[in-house]
């Protein structure tokens, strides 16, 4: 520190985290989410009119939920009030609408309400905010990590705009990195950092898309260098090796409870039936590094050798109930091996819904048709008197006729028509396709 530093300035980098010192007080200054805050968006266009509705931002950690609110709150003419959902109750609520009601009324000027997490408020402390929303008291602007369709009322929802953040892109973070290593008042400009652009992307996947987490990081590596010299030089170079040993790991976006958690299982299954195991490896690789319970995991390999690959390579089904049992007895990590060869194995399977779609149309006819008694030659015949109820009689046993094939009814009176399993002609199915054709076939009039 020099005679022409800023003391205060350098007392606050000293005290606040860099996070918060860097947060952006402008749209102009802010980094990412065009969609919302670019020329002409939605976002932009209501805080320039001063015009803001009541709103719910909603995306991953660390890419702007609370910086947008808070450039809301100091663009427009509104009263801002902030309170967290974990530390907050209904009282706290009463309380601020009761203060929004008489600024209102004194000084004809609106409030917005701020809360951040606000899928923490429970529904009767969602419902109290109703009402007040409802009749404009207030303008709630809410942040949430979590999926509001899955955490907010709908009736409170229905009244609000629900703007979803994406995670930051790796240039976007590089970019706030490099902002926070310049500013001299605000960042670690009054510090001489010598970094590579390959350093601060490798800083920036580690962050996982999470701002908050890249300056976290940032701030820790070149505090500790500093430290090291006792403060005596204001010059560090930042290494690969120190970013591995500050960031030992790539910071994970994944909750077995939230909403990622579907997504990923999502995607996870849409790629093992679409075919591609590389990508199905990849979010099984998420699911793993996110702590999954192996046998959440095994459970849906399973479901999907018997919906999506079917008797078009029944192997497959056989394959993912012993990869299931395995994981069971071994656990992880040991049981990433059985799971990984299930998994590579179903997505390059050949695939065949049928059996999946047969069973939902025999289900559909038995809820909703009167489909009538089963056959009297198929009913059992092995009670005393049930020969003397018809029951059995004119049943032929098929082990007695050529092939093990003999023609007779099978389904009751009112289906007798129906057609409920139509193999495909993929893998193995199509060998259970010709079969059956030729059956048909030997059965029709000559």
């Amino acid at each position: 520190m020099d005679l022409f530093t800023d003391e205060s300035a350098f007392q606050k980098t000293k005290t606040e985290p860099l996070a918060l010192r860097m947060r952006p007080q402008t749209l102009d200054d802010f980094v990412g989410q065009q969609d919302l805050i670019g020329m002409g968006r939605f976002l932009r266009r209501v805080i320039q009119s001063d015009s803001v509705p009541s709103l719910l931002f909603f995306g991953p950690p660390g890419t702007g939920k609370t910086t947008l609110s808070n450039i809301v709150a100091h663009s427009t003419g509104s009263y801002f009030e902030e309170m967290n959902a974990v530390a907050a109750g209904v009282a706290d609520i009463r309380k601020a609408v009761e203060k929004a009601k008489e600024r209102l009324l004194r000084s004809n000027r609106r409030t917005i309400l701020f809360i951040d997490e606000i899928h923490r408020f429970n529904k009767s402390q969602q419902d109290a905010l109703l009402p007040h929303v409802e009749n404009g008291t207030i303008t709630l602007v809410g942040a949430t990590t979590e999926n509001p369709y899955f955490e907010v009322n709908s009736p409170l929802l229905s009244r609000m705009r629900v703007l979803r953040l994406q995670a930051l892109t790796r240039e976007e973070i590089i970019l706030i990195l490099k902002r926070a290593l310049t500013d001299k008042q605000k960042g670690l400009g009054h510090i001489e950092v010598s970094v590579t652009e390959d350093i601060l992307g490798l800083l920036s996947d580690r962050a996982g898309g999470d701002a908050r987490v890249a300056l976290n990081l940032l701030e820790q590596m070149v505090m500790m260098l500093v430290d090291e010299t006792d403060g005596k030089n204001p010059s560090v170079e930042l290494s690969r090796e120190l970013v591995e040993t500050v960031a030992v790991e790539k910071f994970q976006v994944y909750d077995k409870n939230g909403d990622n958690h579907y997504d990923v299982t999502s995607a996870f299954i849409k790629s093992m039936r679409g075919s591609d195991p590389d990508a199905a490896l990849h979010y099984l690789a998420r699911m793993i590094e996110g702590g999954e319970d192996a046998r959440f995991i095994a459970r849906r390999i399973v479901i999907c050798a018997a919906e999506d690959v079917g008797n078009a390579d029944p192997a497959a089904l056989t394959l993912a109930v012993a990869a299931m049992q395995a994981a069971e007895m071994i656990g992880w990590p040991e049981a990433r091996i059985p799971i990984s060869q299930a998994v590579s194995y179903i997505a390059a399977a050949p695939k065949s819904n049928a059996v999946y779609l047969a069973i939902d149309l025999a289900l559909a006819d038995v809820r909703d048709r009167d489909c009538g008694p089963v056959p009297a030659h198929l009913r059992d015949s092995h009670y005393r008197g049930a020969r003397l109820l018809g029951n059995g009689f004119g049943y032929k046993y098929p082990h007695d006729y050529p092939g093990g094939f003999v023609d007779q009814q099978y389904l009751p009176d009112a289906l007798k028509q129906e057609k409920y399993y139509k193999p495909t002609q993929n893998g193995r199915e199509k060998d259970i396709a010709t079969r059956m054709a030729e059956r048909e076939n030997s059965i029709k009039p000559k």
